[in-house]
């Protein structure tokens, strides 16, 4: 039963009796038809004021939580205006709003320039308070254009942006070269040989960051080695000579010195006197063997030849 004030009606679901309609919607309050209990007319508007209740309590604990949070009179009071504004809103639509006292269009139309005046009421008031959302500009403006009178502060000019380039440079640099000695075993004992050594060199890539012309940065790309260096080796010889050979030195008496206790002439060939061998010297046993051996007197080996 929409946009019919509240009172007892035929019930539509039981003809014989009379439900109470609360302006909203149907109660559970039911009479006889033709009987209209006191109580029960006066608790009717009762449940009707409860359910305003609960919505005033609900409204005003938004209020107290939003005070609480932002400490600020004009964002109250414009949530205020925003509130009033949606409900003055539902009221022309549906024509009512019953529940909030707002029973014709006209009353919502009350309501929507209630709420705009609270609206823009909060708004200069959060302003002229300095609370959340507001503009400081007007204080700010009053601090600087204070301050000239107090000093006269030069103002600092704004600089103006450097260029930035970027470069890649090639930097090359000696790569110097060692040195080492070896042991050379074709080389006689005591003698020495040196290999000359060589620097190398080395190619190293930076990528360069320059601001208005100075290097402020500079970063390795890469390196590479260009010419390899080439170490210096000293090499010692390890071998050890052959022994010379004995000169044969001839005596004065003409005796062969590797030989004792006989004088072994020194001749192109000598064997032992009585035996096969054909000269040209020979000499008388037994001889003893200091030395060589060199005409192979001592067949037998034992030290003592022509015995």
């Amino acid at each position: 039963m929409p946009e019919t004030p509240q009172g007892w009606y035929a019930d539509p679901d039981q003809p014989a009796q009379q439900r109470w309609w609360d302006g909203v919607q149907w109660t559970t309050h039911t009479a006889p038809m033709g009987q209209a209990p006191a109580a029960a007319v006066a608790e009717a508007p009762a449940e009707a004021k409860s359910s305003r209740m609960k919505v005033i309590i609900i409204v005003a604990a938004v209020i107290l939580a939003v005070t609480l949070l932002t400490r600020s009179f004009g964002v109250i009071v414009m949530l205020a205006g925003v509130f009033l504004f949606f409900i003055a809103i539902y009221a022309l639509v549906r024509g009512s709003a019953k529940l909030f006292r707002v029973r014709s269009r006209g009353a919502a139309w009350a309501a929507l320039g209630i709420a705009f005046v609270l609206m823009f009421i909060g708004s200069g008031a959060n302003a002229a308070l300095g609370g959340p959302g507001s503009n400081p500009t007007g204080s700010d403006s009053a601090s600087t254009e204070a301050k000239p009178f107090a000093s006269t502060p030069s103002e600092t000019p704004t600089p103006s942006p450097k260029p930035t380039t970027f470069e890649e440079v090639d930097v090359t640099t000696v790569v110097p070269f060692e040195r080492t000695t070896v042991d050379d075993p074709q080389m006689d004992v005591g003698k020495t040989a040196v290999t000359t050594g060589a620097d190398g060199t080395k190619v190293t890539t930076y990528r360069v960051t320059y601001v208005d012309g100075v290097e402020v940065e500079r970063e390795l790309v890469s390196e590479a080695v260009t010419v390899a260096a080439v170490n210096e080796v000293t090499s010692n010889g390890t071998r050890q000579p052959a022994p010379a050979p004995v000169p044969l030195v001839k005596p004065a008496n003409d005796c062969d010195t590797n030989y004792a206790d006989a004088c072994v002439p020194v001749a192109s060939d000598v064997d032992c006197e009585g035996g096969s061998g054909n000269g040209p010297a020979y000499v008388r046993g037994p001889v003893r063997i200091v030395g060589a051996d060199v005409y192979d007197l001592d067949r037998d080996g034992d030290g003592i030849a022509c015995d």
